[in-house]
């Protein structure tokens, strides 16, 4: 089974799971643009929650951490539902797409505004720059396809798309949080022969967020160069010269 027919059947399976909570949110009103609209002002609580954390945390208390971390799955709960709530509901628009992609870059600019500021408010300089890292990683792999798709060519190959991207943060913020509950936050991890700490609850968080910075580039520019593959192909079919017609003579009855 390849990567996109897993996708495809997981993806499947999970509207299955939820399709009885979408049914739910159609009978008290909801429409696609409320549930889209929802998810968005989670997000911005997530970024509230580490915003508060830099500035009323100390450094070893990760429960904000872990806080953000339950509502970014959470709220990623409804990018999954308004796409659904749109079928089911038979409420599907050109105008809700665009609305919905362009509420998903603004949760996603908030929710690393928050993560940015948390490492920078507890002095994590290194950790705060990966991360802008991977802010700018997750925007060019939403952009090349965006504009990929714009000249007609699909453009969804690679890994850390969305879905993956809010899974990733969300499971690596509450682990953070949970762990360093019970081992302590200041708990460091020394091995003889090396003069620094190799693990701290800190890492829990901050390593996931680099293998982004990493996955979410290489994706980018992994699509930009399938696009130019493709667009190529387009350009020299629509620069071939036509070929003449040829006159055929008939033979008269």
């Amino acid at each position: 089974m390849n990567k996109k027919t897993f996708r495809d059947g997981l993806q499947q399976g999970i509207y299955k799971v939820i399709d009885p909570f979408v049914r739910l949110l159609l009978k008290i009103g909801f429409t696609p643009n409320t549930v889209t609209a929802t998810g968005f002002l989670l997000n911005i609580g997530v970024a509230i929650i580490f915003i508060m954390g830099g500035e009323e945390g100390n450094r070893g208390d990760f429960s904000y951490v872990g806080w953000a971390g339950a509502l970014i799955l959470f709220a990623g709960l409804f990018d999954m539902l308004d796409g659904q709530v749109a079928r089911l509901g038979k409420m599907s628009s050109s105008f809700g797409a665009l609305f919905d992609s362009v509420l998903d870059r603004y949760s996603e600019l908030f929710l690393f505004l928050g993560i940015c500021y948390y490492l920078i408010a507890h002095h994590y300089f290194m950790s705060s720059l990966i991360a802008f890292i991977a802010l700018i990683g997750s925007m060019m792999v939403s952009y090349t396809r965006a504009r990929a798709e714009s000249l007609g060519i699909e453009c969804k190959n690679g890994l850390m798309q969305r879905p993956e991207r809010v899974v990733l943060i969300g499971v690596a913020a509450l682990a953070c949080g949970i762990t360093a509950h019970y081992i302590g936050g200041n708990y460091k991890l020394f091995i003889k022969g090396i003069p620094f700490h190799v693990f701290e609850p800190m890492s829990i968080f901050t390593i996931p967020i680099a293998v982004m910075a990493v996955l979410t580039n290489i994706t980018a520019v992994g699509r930009l160069r399938d696009a130019k593959k493709e667009l190529d192909k387009k350009d020299k079919e629509r620069q071939k010269p036509e070929q003449p017609v040829k006159m055929q003579r008939v033979k008269a009855l």
